[in-house]
């Protein structure tokens, strides 16, 4: 790792790990979880979190495996779980598995690979799937959270609207906001760190941290270390 200088700071003795979208991505983020361990094995901070940026199912491979390991005791520290827009759809459809609009939003954008992973299919009934599912995955979802925010970073999943305060924030923006945030140049008062919106590389600027580099689409999976006035960037 290179560790290079931060668009802002965290506290001394904390150190915040952040992963972007693993989209069912599970052997990367095996991957991104060893190249953590090996960080936190060497780093000074005796405060550590790991926060997922959201987006763990939905078209690649293995989504159940990407809960599975989430689930798991954290690699380092603690973690905090952000909730996706493709968790928030998949919720939407366990807890409405009537709607049929939410169940067509959802397998349209990946749903049938989360299913696929569930031995399930888009053809069963889908007043089936929740009882299907794992108790604590789904417990997992439900306890998801839309924001986390250490020193002078904000997480979440897809971003924030320029010009509302901070603690003022609409849930759905978190989780599904593109424009007018990615190309805003305002101070937002933290700087975001953020998944959702996939890029060739991660997005480094004064005011916004882009970690979604497109696994599922054979990208590499991306996560960020941030310590003090640096941060230092893994790939997968």
């Amino acid at each position: 790792r290179n560790p290079v200088q931060a668009p802002a700071s965290l506290p001394p003795g904390l150190r915040v790990y952040a992963i972007g979208d693993i989209h069912g991505c599970a052997d990367q983020l095996d991957a991104i979880h060893a190249r953590i361990a090996e960080d936190a094995a060497h780093a000074p901070e005796p405060d550590r979190v790991i926060v997922y940026l959201g987006d763990y199912v939905d078209r690649g491979p293995d989504s159940r495996g990407a809960i599975e390991r989430a689930l798991a005791p954290p690699i380092a520290g603690r973690a905090v779980h952000l909730c996706g827009n493709h968790e928030e759809m998949m919720l939407a459809v366990l807890d409405h598995p009537g709607d049929e609009a939410a169940i067509a939003l959802w397998l349209r954008n990946g749903g049938v690979a989360t299913l696929t992973s569930y031995g399930l299919s888009g053809e069963d009934p889908p007043e089936t799937w929740a009882g299907r599912l794992p108790p604590a995955h789904i417990a997992f979802l439900r306890g998801l959270v839309r924001r986390y925010q250490a020193g002078g970073y904000l997480f979440v999943h897809a971003g924030i609207r320029p010009g509302v305060a901070l603690d003022a924030q609409d849930a759905e923006d978190l989780v599904w906001i593109r424009e007018p945030f990615l190309h805003s140049e305002a101070d937002h008062g933290a700087v975001v760190v953020h998944g959702h919106t996939p890029e060739r590389a991660p997005v480094i600027r004064a005011n916004r941290i882009g970690l979604d580099t497109g696994a599922v689409y054979g990208g590499k999976l991306t996560a960020a270390a941030f310590w003090a006035d640096r941060m230092a960037l893994f790939q997968a």
